[in-house]
């Protein structure tokens, strides 16, 4: 197998081909966001991880030309990962951004095989997904109805979207408000790949966002933001923001060790189908792509029902 130094050597270029290079792999993140309508958190973690499998070849991602990678190359990228105590799941991503930009590179006819194909990805450990309790969303309602300034109301109905809703955090930082239509009670929003469905919503959730606008244009001065949620200022909140701000009220009522969007978007789908909802009915609302994601909150669910049989039933009592 070469070496990284044998590959550092190979890849010294003229200037024409170092841009020549940078131009395919901006070509292959124009390609994913564009024609595969990645979202643009997906494409930054795309290019990091080519980045850093260029680090790991000692080359810079200018210089990495993918037509003299070879398998062992990618295996030994791998096995490097696991060593330095990297998750099977970062693992796997990061040879999914690096298949992925092989085929592209196929594609275009710069390679004319998959030096990926025949890699085996570690194997995941199944983690069925952590939810809020009932109460502690009950506890959080109470800290969001005293909401009286703007920042505050619009935090906590950012809380009561994610619960009543289940969208990403990436679906509600990108929301407008031609999203909304408060007559019939829904919003529209656009997932992964800009893939777009529409969630009903109930009646204190629409007076919530009535609320919202409302404070939101006296901050504002009268002037519309370009996204629902936005800053004192009227700028935009980042994906980040978002997860900041969940993660600081939520730990407010919460003892989980993660506290983020996506533990809202499950407590979401497990309420419904704790509450009697059908699980293709989640599937549709969550935007999944597969009823495979779904299934997952009916093993919670089980769970549950199993500990309640345990507890409640006299003879497992006695044991």
């Amino acid at each position: 197998m070469p070496s990284c130094s044998d590959y550092s050597h190979s890849s010294r270029k003229t200037l024409s081909e170092k841009r020549s290079k940078q131009t395919m792999i901006s070509r292959f993140l124009d390609y994913i966001a564009t024609e595969r309508q990645y979202s643009d958190l997906t494409v930054k973690a795309y290019g990091d991880d080519l980045q850093a499998f260029a680090d790991f070849l000692k080359v810079d991602a200018a210089e990495l030309d993918i037509r003299r990678v070879t398998t062992d190359d990618v295996q030994a990228w791998m096995i490097s990962m696991m060593d330095s105590g990297q998750s099977a799941r970062s693992v796997k991503r990061r040879l999914s951004a690096l298949r992925s930009y092989v085929r592209f590179c196929l594609k275009v006819g710069l390679v004319e095989h998959d030096v990926t194909q025949k890699i085996i990805a570690p194997k995941m450990k199944k983690t069925l997904p952590v939810f809020y309790k009932e109460n502690e969303m009950k506890a959080e309602h109470e800290i969001i109805r005293h909401a009286d300034d703007f920042p505050s109301k619009r935090n906590g109905l950012i809380i009561e979207m994610l619960y009543q809703t289940g969208m990403r955090r990436a679906e509600i930082a990108g929301l407008r408000d031609a999203d909304f239509d408060l007559s019939q009670q829904q919003v529209r929003i656009f997932g992964k790949r800009r893939k777009e469905r529409i969630v009903p919503f109930g009646n204190p959730l629409r007076d919530m966002i009535t609320d919202y606008l409302q404070m939101r244009s006296e901050q504002l001065g009268g002037l519309k933001p370009e996204t629902f949620f936005c800053r004192e200022n009227g700028q935009p909140l980042s994906v980040d923001d978002i997860y900041n701000i969940v993660r600081r009220m939520m730990s407010e009522v919460s003892t989980l060790k993660k506290q983020s969007p996506h533990v809202l978007r499950h407590t979401f789908a497990t309420t419904m189908l704790n509450n009697g909802a059908d699980i293709n009915t989640i599937k549709t609302l969550m935007g999944h792509a597969s009823l495979a994601a779904t299934e997952i909150y009916t093993h919670t669910t089980f769970d549950q029902v199993r500990q309640a049989y345990h507890n409640a039933h006299p003879r497992e009592r006695k044991q």
